[in-house]
């Protein structure tokens, strides 16, 4: 990592068009957000990769891109496999490619299977 990324941080984190982080919000009590539990990441596959880690299903959570200005739920779908469980990198990236490319879908856009993914200068770990 260059010196400027360590000053400025990751390139893409300055793209509008992309999600600036990605949240996890875990409903403990249903109806009652201020007892959930968030996780953030700045890649989707990064969060993901935390969720399975930590045993949470994708039925137990909202998933969100964050932008600068707004939070947009996403759909979990495109990130499971057949048995509906969390797809793990480079099988998440492949979806996420091919999901962008039939569905044109805004929320997904940036990710690829191969060298070109937008979010390639992120830190992939949760917090």
């Amino acid at each position: 990592m260059s010196i400027l990324n360590k000053v400025i941080g990751p390139l893409s984190k300055y793209d509008n068009t992309l999600p600036f982080t990605y949240m996890a919000k875990v409903i403990n009590i249903e109806g009652d957000d201020y007892l959930a539990n968030y996780y953030f990441a700045d890649t989707i596959c990064g969060l993901v990769e935390h969720l399975d880690k930590n045993n949470i299903e994708p039925d137990e959570v909202e998933l969100y891109g964050c932008y600068m200005k707004k939070e947009i739920k996403l759909d979990n779908n495109p990130l499971l496999n057949e048995e509906g469980k969390w797809l793990h990198r480079p099988k998440l990236c492949k979806a996420l490619e091919d999901y962008y490319q039939k569905t044109m879908d805004e929320r997904y856009k940036g990710h690829e299977a191969h060298s070109n993914c937008s979010f390639d200068d992120r830190d992939r770990e949760a917090r």
